[in-house]
């Protein structure tokens, strides 16, 4: 296997929060980075992080419901690194529509309201391996897809249906794709994410945190190091016997 010294790897909504800490683990590494957002501000802010820690990062901003900017991104990170070997689809949202969505029923949704959900955690991943792939397989040396889905894809979350529909969509779309691309040295695999720290649980007093945190067996919000770690693993040489798989990363919320 190619070293993570020599490979390049894209990460989508890597401006902030999971994204970033992904983004700069591998950058730990060795891995050239192109670190999309839809955001350039963020995407840049990160990048010239890396640089400045003595790692190779390029930002790429982009929305990843765009087929042909996110046909852009790909072909702007060949261009300054060389190659593509690794790309994780994390860009994800729970809804953009200001009328909100937990507290309301499916059945008193609309379509226009769920068209945020498909667009970005669906489509999104649909279309950065649509364009990541084919270079992958150019490049010639094998790699690694990892998809960043959510917990409710393998488990179903009340007022959340298409939101978790359209991370199990994401999360099939990614099991499948491993079973194409396995002659070509690909892996491809998902990481489903529980409920990850925010400020939001900062300003939580005890009472209120123990109450959101009682259904997990670790009693905390996971952190975005977390997952990181995880994709590290996938992606490097000890994951090279890994695919299709989807791997929890959720404090216990489910066991099965």
């Amino acid at each position: 296997m190619t070293p993570l010294s020599e490979q390049v790897a894209v990460i989508t909504g890597a401006g902030q929060g999971v994204g970033r800490a992904i983004a700069e683990r591998l950058a730990s590494l060795g891995v050239a980075v192109a670190v999309n957002d839809v955001r350039p501000g963020p995407a840049e802010t990160v990048a010239e992080a890396i640089r400045a820690s003595g790692g190779r990062a390029l930002a790429v901003p982009a929305d990843v419901t765009d087929y042909e900017a996110v046909r852009e991104m790909i072909a702007s990170t060949v261009a300054e690194f060389g190659g593509l070997d690794i790309a994780v689809n994390n860009a994800g949202n729970v809804g953009t529509d200001p009328r909100g969505w937990t507290m309301t029923p499916f059945w008193e949704t609309e379509p226009d309201q769920w068209k945020s959900f498909v667009d970005v955690n669906f489509y999104g991943v649909l279309n950065v391996c649509r364009h990541a792939v084919p270079e992958i397989i150019r490049h010639g040396r094998g790699g690694r897809i990892v998809s960043i889905v959510s917990d409710a894809a393998r488990t179903g979350e009340p007022k959340l249906e298409v939101y978790a529909a359209a991370k199990a969509g994401a999360a099939g779309f990614t099991r499948s794709l491993a079973k194409s691309v396995a002659r070509y040295s690909i892996t491809a695999n998902n990481i489903a994410l529980g409920t990850m720290w925010s400020e939001g649980w900062a300003a939580m007093d005890e009472a209120q945190f123990a109450q959101r945190m009682q259904p997990y067996l670790v009693r905390r919000p996971g952190k975005a190091e977390e997952v990181a770690g995880l994709v590290a693993l996938l992606v490097g040489e000890d994951g090279a016997w890994i695919t299709g798989q989807t791997y929890p990363l959720n404090g216990g919320i489910s066991t099965s």
